[in-house]
C-alpha cells in the first residue's frame, strides 16, 4: 500500500469526472489518477482539475495506465456505457460485463479496494471478484446507497424534516428489484408507520419514485453523475479514514439473510479493508420476499451471460 491517500479512477465520462471533483472537495485524495480508454479525454480531465487546485484541499492530479494505479489504497471503475432513458441497468450488462472483465484481469493482486459504478453494479461486483480473485469484501459497489439517499430526501419532503434525520434504508438490487425496508425506518427512535401524518398508501408511490428516479434525470439530461460522485466520494472517504461507518454497499454474499452466490446491497460495516462485515436487518415477511426475489432477478441475468 501507498503511504500516501491514492486514489484512482478508471473512466472520465460524466460519471468519473462528478466523482473525482467530488472526491478532490472531500480531501479524501492526496493524489488523484485518473484512466480512460482515451488517453487525451483523461488528460485533459486531469489538467483541468489539477488547475483548479487553489479551490480543494491539496492533491495531485494526473492520467496514468491501469498499471500505475496498483499502489492505490482504492480504485473507482467507471468505466462503460451510460444507460438511456428506456434502459433498465441490467440491460447494459452485456456490454459492460466485457469492459469490466478485461479491468480485473489487470487488476489481479491489488491489494486495495475496488468500488464498482459501472451498471449493473450487483452484477459487475460478482463477476468482478471472481476474474480478479480478490476477496469479496475488496470488491464493492456504491450499491443501494444512492438510492438511500433518494428515499430518505423524499420522505424528508414528504414529512417537512432533514434527510439527515430519516433513517431508512434501500437493499438488494441496485435497480428495479430493490426493497425498501418500510418496517425498519424510523424518526428519531419513533418507527415511521407510528409517525404522525404518515399513510401506508404513501410507501407504494414512494418506493416508485425512488426505483425510477435515475431514469427521470436521464429522460432530461442524459445521464445521472452528481449525486453518485457525492455518493462515491462519501464512500470513500469514510472507508480510507477506517471509519468503520455503516452503509448500504453491494458485496458477494456468503450467508447472510441466506443469501448465497449473488451480490447485492445489505448494511454493511465499511472500513479501510472495505465491506468487511455485512449486517442483517430485521425484515417482515415481505420484505424477505421481496429481497429473495431481487437475488433471483440478479443470479437470473448473470446467468444470461456466463
Amino acid at each position: 500500500m501507498a503511504e500516501r491517500s491514492s486514489i484512482g479512477i478508471i473512466g472520465t465520462g460524466w460519471v468519473g469526472t462528478s466523482v473525482a471533483m467530488s472526491v478532490l472537495h472531500s480531501g479524501a485524495a492526496q493524489e488523484l489518477l485518473l484512466h480512460d480508454a482515451r488517453p487525451d479525454l483523461a488528460e485533459g480531465e486531469a489538467m483541468d482539475l489539477a488547475q483548479g487546485s487553489a479551490f480543494y484541499p491539496s492533491a495531485v492530479v494526473r492520467a496514468v495506465e491501469i498499471e500505475d494505479m496498483r499502489s492505490t489504497r482504492a480504485i473507482v471503475i467507471a468505466a462503460g456505457k451510460n444507460g438511456s432513458p428506456t434502459q433498465t441497468r441490467l440491460d447494459l450488462l452485456k456490454e459492460n460485463l466485457a469492459i469490466l472483465r478485461g479491468i480485473a484481469v489487470q487488476l489481479r493482486g491489488y491489494q486495495g479496494v475496488v468500488v464498482i459504478v459501472t451498471n449493473p453494479v450487483d452484477v459487475l461486483v460478482y463477476d468482478f471478484a471472481e476474474v480478479s480473485g480478490l476477496p469479496p469484501e475488496r470488491v464493492i459497489s456504491t450499491g443501494t446507497m444512492l438510492d438511500t439517499a433518494r428515499l430518505r430526501q423524499m420522505l424528508g419532503q414528504q414529512l417537512a424534516l432533514d434527510a439527515h434525520s430519516i433513517h431508512a434504508q434501500v437493499v438488494g438490487e441496485h435497480g428495479d428489484s430493490e426493497v425498501v425496508l418500510w418496517s425498519g425506518a424510523d424518526i428519531g427512535g419513533v418507527p415511521l408507520r407510528q409517525w404522525s401524518g404518515w399513510q401506508a398508501e404513501y410507501e407504494a408511490g414512494m418506493a416508485h419514485a425512488v426505483r425510477t428516479a435515475a431514469y427521470e434525470v436521464i429522460r432530461r439530461k442524459g445521464s445521472t453523475n452528481h449525486a453518485i460522485g457525492l455518493v462515491t466520494a462519501s464512500l470513500l472517504a469514510g472507508m480510507l479514514r477506517d471509519e468503520r461507518r455503516v452503509l448500504t454497499v453491494s458485496r458477494v454474499q456468503n450467508g447472510a439473510l441466506g443469501l448465497q452466490g449473488v451480490a447485492l446491497s445489505l448494511p454493511c460495516i465499511v472500513g479501510a479493508g472495505g465491506a468487511l462485515q455485512v449486517l442483517e436487518p430485521a425484515l417482515d415477511a415481505v420484505e424477505r420476499a421481496a429481497l429473495a426475489h431481487s437475488a433471483e432477478v440478479l443470479r437470473a441475468a448473470r446467468a444470461s451471460v456466463a
